[in-house]
């Protein structure tokens, strides 16, 4: 199971803090740092949001082996010819290391304070159909012209292109999303739902894959939780209550047991949370992204993933 850092700078994060955990993530091994695309949260109103892909771009000159992943950008806030172009740019700033990931978007309250549409799901699921197609050829992997409903892109070549870039398509359809996945993409990002659920998610992005005439076992599969972890139920509880002290909605100690407990995510002492890791490695997962929301302390970074890797 490859082990990653996902961080959401919405949440008043500085390029600076970015810096030092993209740094952290790159100089101890970890296979990723990650983090979301929002301009905005409901719950916190006016806390200091930078861009995903600029500041992205700036860790790509930062770094030299992590890779660098936006997970993921809503459909709904660039359009894919300006997607496609950013993305070759920081595919060639980073020496191949950025991934992108895509999807609906979900978040509709950022997209009214700042004025973006934000259409009703079906169309959002069909403007990302296209905007998976169109990246298609718009960054190398497919020749010719595109012509869909929403988007449009004419027959000559775009360069730079990156052929190569890795896309994750991401989100928490049961049907459509592992379809998508499947057909475009490197890597699906499942959202963690009951355990059952999972497989069967695998199995219709393998098979989308298979008919699309793609090696349906070199796609890869990722889920995306908080990971809380101590050596001992002692260093668990304190690790807990440090989470929970710098929790951006207040939530309790309690209250955040709870809820991972019953989303089925790694925490607990280092034996739990290594269990559960297997267990999702057995039902087909190849990375977990742990997401952070803050306790960015470099001591408790090192410590979980010290734990997680046994």
């Amino acid at each position: 199971m490859q082990l990653a850092l996902m961080t959401e700078p919405h949440l008043g994060m500085t390029y600076r803090t970015m810096l030092d955990l993209a740094r952290f993530a790159d100089r101890t091994g970890l296979a990723a740092f990650a983090r979301s695309d929002h301009y905005a949260t409901a719950r916190l109103p006016g806390l200091h949001t930078l861009d995903a892909f600029a500041t992205l771009a700036g860790l790509a000159r930062e770094t030299s082996r992590v890779e660098l992943v936006v997970l993921v950008t809503p459909i709904t806030f660039r359009h894919p010819a300006v997607i496609a172009k950013v993305a070759a740019t920081l595919d060639e700033m980073s020496m191949g290391r950025f991934v992108l990931g895509i999807g609906t978007g979900w978040n509709e309250h950022e997209h009214a304070r700042f004025g973006i549409p934000f259409p009703e799901l079906p169309e959002r699921f069909s403007r990302l159909e296209e905007a998976l197609g169109y990246l298609s050829h718009a960054l190398g992997r497919t020749g010719g012209a595109f012509r869909g409903t929403h988007y449009t892109l004419d027959a000559a070549a775009v360069e730079p292109q990156a052929p190569n870039l890795r896309i994750i398509v991401g989100g928490a359809g049961d049907r459509r999303t592992p379809r998508l996945a499947g057909i475009y993409g490197d890597e699906y990002n499942i959202t963690l739902r009951p355990d059952s659920d999972i497989p069967l998610r695998i199995a219709r992005a393998r098979e989308s894959a298979e008919r699309a005439g793609r090696d349906p076992s070199a796609l890869r599969f990722s889920v995306m939780c908080d990971v809380i972890i101590g050596a001992t139920r002692a260093d668990f509880e304190r690790n807990l209550a440090r989470e929970a002290s710098g929790d951006p909605w207040n939530s309790t100690a309690d209250e955040i047991e709870a809820h991972h407990r019953e989303r089925g995510f790694p925490i607990g002492t280092a034996a739990e949370a290594r269990h559960r890791l297997a267990e999702l490695e057995a039902l087909g997962m190849n990375r977990l992204y742990v997401q952070r929301f803050g306790g960015f302390e470099t001591e408790m970074l090192e410590e979980t993933f010290g734990l997680l890797r046994g």
